[in-house]
């Protein structure tokens, strides 16, 4: 294919990725009343990097591929860390030419992304940390080198219950500290370090704030602007994100005061779990929410499990920081990649009796091997605990959404019938 052609095609593909994703931001801002105007500053986020040129960072940009990713090593030697997970339908056909096509959506959109001129808050981007989790992100890491970019495999254990393997991670992070030395040309100092922790645990705060006040019944915001702000949170200035969150917390805390809610008080409460929402891809989230139910709390590595745990410090010298780094980023991990995973049943369980669930939502991609597996153990565990659940096999496409409507209103009637059995 000569240079010409694949620089139409390239932009073509831009095109696209900018009308799917106006055409999500329109359903999300018009297609539900009375947004907050404190999601303004979200919602403008997204125009500009997704719809129109934002500007460069003015800072190293180190590409990540995964939540496992030690994002404050990155922050403390002043460089930004950009999630480059896609979303976009377009670079999700892009990638099938890396990939096979059953493989997962988000991974071949991810490669699909990447092959190709990057836009202008990743210029300069040549150098990525990739989390070898699942098998299929793993062998991206391998495809990502062949297009030119320098990658870190990130080595993560699959179990992290012993001692090995904890050692094992804490060794894969320190080379990972000595990577980002190497591309930054700066040194990992403990000041750096110390300061970089205390600005994610800030942004941390500020989401489990947010992450309290899904609580309330009625709900006070919408699944659909949740999954927008930690979106957001993949490749927004991390400081300015804060703020804007900060000032939306307050602003739905005064709504609560005033009794305004974001969902009527009889829409069936959802708990989400699955392949991540990756924006422009809330296909599934928004097709929840248009059919009458709230997304109240989710379970997955684009929203909750990106930011609820903090690090915790015992003794703020520079190798205790790194290795408490690198066990907020194990220890707590409730993803499916794991040997054994009871945690994420046990989470799982917690948040929807916390939240007061009336069911759950199971997102699988199609050739998302480990959630698809899980699912069985997962809805096991939610049925014994009579919590109902809706399983969902989807990927990118949005050939199924005829379908896939059709099932999530039969599904949320099904938890308005089951409120009202118990009532009488």
């Amino acid at each position: 294919m000569s240079t010409e052609v694949s620089d139409i095609r390239a932009r073509n593909r831009q095109t696209q990725q900018a009308m799917e994703a106006a055409a999500v931001l329109a359903r999300i801002q018009t297609e539900f009343p009375d947004n907050p105007a404190g999601m303004r500053y979200f919602y403008d986020l997204f125009q500009k990097t997704y719809c129109e040129q934002s500007a460069p960072h003015g800072k190293p940009v180190i590409g990540t591929t995964c939540v496992q990713i030690p994002e404050e090593l990155i922050y403390a030697l002043d460089a930004v860390p950009v999630r480059l997970c896609n979303g976009t339908y377009a670079f999700d056909q892009a990638g099938a030419e890396f990939m096979p096509t059953k493989s997962c959506s988000l991974v071949k959109a991810t490669l699909g992304f990447l092959n190709q001129e990057l836009p202008a808050h990743l210029q300069g981007m040549r150098q990525v940390i990739n989390a070898t989790t699942c098998d299929q992100k793993t062998k991206a890491g391998q495809i990502i080198e062949q297009m030119g970019y320098e990658v870190h495999h990130l080595e993560v254990p699959r179990s992290k219950d012993s001692e090995q393997a904890r050692d094992y991670w804490r060794h894969s992070v320190a080379q990972t500290a000595r990577f980002l030395e190497q591309a930054t040309h700066r040194k990992l100092t403990r000041r750096g370090l110390r300061t970089a922790i205390g600005k994610v645990a800030r942004a941390q705060q500020a989401f489990r704030r947010l992450h309290a006040l899904r609580r309330e019944k009625p709900s006070v915001v919408y699944g659909k602007d949740v999954f927008l702000i930690t979106n957001g949170y993949f490749f927004d200035d991390i400081d300015r994100w804060t703020e804007a969150l900060e000032a939306l917390n307050q602003e739905l805390e005064e709504r609560i005061q005033k009794g305004i809610n974001a969902a009527p008080k009889r829409a069936p409460r959802i708990l989400f779990t699955g392949s991540p929402p990756v924006f422009p891809n809330l296909k599934l989230p928004l097709v929840i929410e248009q059919a009458g139910g709230v997304i109240v709390a989710d379970e997955t590595c684009s929203s909750n499990r990106m930011l609820y745990d903090a690090v915790g410090v015992d003794e703020w010298f520079l190798y205790d920081m790194v290795d408490a780094v690198a066990d907020r980023h194990l220890k707590p991990c409730t993803c499916p990649i794991f040997s054994s995973n009871i945690d994420r049943q046990r989470r799982l369980l917690e948040l929807a009796r916390s939240f007061e669930v009336d069911g759950v939502v199971y997102q699988a991609f199609a050739g998302c091997q480990v959630y698809e597996i899980e699912q069985q153990s997962v809805t096991a565990a939610l049925t014994e605990a009579g919590v109902p659940s809706l399983y969902v096999e989807t990927d990118y496409s949005p050939d199924d959404l005829g379908q896939l409507t059709t099932r999530v209103e039969a599904f949320l009637e099904s938890l308005r019938s089951r409120r009202r059995r118990k009532r009488q």
